[in-house]
């Protein structure tokens, strides 16, 4: 059984229960450096799971998510989409590094596959579940379209980008999709969220869509002025849900 998120968490504690307890690894994509981060399992590891950041960048919100989910028994691995030591602070800056992996997608799948690559070299484990927040999400949709990677147990997003190039389509998409989405989300509107979900349906894939009423874009985000507790914890656990059915102890 895993154990529920604590109703009462709030930002800070959520930080400090994140303790950083994990480690930063460096690994190289097309002879480039990049920097992700590891965070074993606090007991028996029920598989892996990648979290691909938002358009900041790996920081300590992703590496926060990595240890809660060692805490539920999952390796977790935070790739690095941009670069190591490129932590992009503006969103001048921000809107560049994300429109050079929108603008070369076969780009983005190669960080994604690498990163996916060295997280299980670093773990040891083999099937897992990529998850990504925002632009991660977004990134997340882009490789499930694509049908490629072997061993993935299923794709999930948070608040993440559902725009997709005007060709793409869900047929070849392999393993199960879970994608939480924000009701009051003014720049993915809920009109999408409903166009993708009848993209899946048609392609024959396994998905659930779960929007949660009055949430802003990035609800998740500890201690912003858009964090919805409410719709954290019920996404959380809708995620945790999800792991455990396709990845954890529930896997058939």
């Amino acid at each position: 059984m895993r154990l529920p998120i604590l109703a009462s968490m709030t930002a800070a504690a959520a930080l400090t229960f994140s303790a950083q307890a994990g480690e930063a690894i460096t690994y190289e994509v097309d002879g480039a450096e990049y920097e992700g981060y590891l965070a074993e399992a606090t007991r028996d590891a029920k598989g892996l799971v990648l979290i691909i950041h938002d358009w900041g960048g790996l920081d300590d919100y992703e590496k926060t998510r990595a240890e809660m989910l060692a805490d539920e028994g999952y390796d977790a691995f935070a790739i690095d989409l941009y670069g190591k030591d490129n932590r992009p602070d503006t969103t001048e800056a921000r809107k560049a590094e994300v429109g050079k992996l929108y603008n070369d997608r076969d780009m983005m799948r190669t960080r994604i596959l690498a990163g996916l690559e060295e997280a299980r070299n670093a773990s040891g484990e083999t099937q897992a579940i990529i998850m990504g927040y925002c632009f991660g999400g977004g990134a997340t949709l882009e490789l499930a379209r694509s049908g490629e990677g072997a061993d993935i147990a299923g794709f999930a997003t948070f608040h993440g980008s559902l725009d997709m190039p005007e060709d793409a389509d869900y047929k070849a998409v392999g393993a199960p999709v879970l994608i939480l989405h924000g009701g009051a989300d003014s720049g993915i509107p809920n009109t999408l969220a409903a166009k993708t979900a009848d993209m899946l349906e048609e392609a024959g894939a396994t998905y659930q869509v779960e929007i949660y009423s009055g949430a802003p874009h990035a609800w998740t985000v500890f201690g912003s002025d858009r964090y919805q507790q409410l719709a954290d914890e019920k996404s959380w656990d809708a995620f945790l849900d999800f792991t455990q059915r396709y990845l954890g102890d529930d896997a058939s």
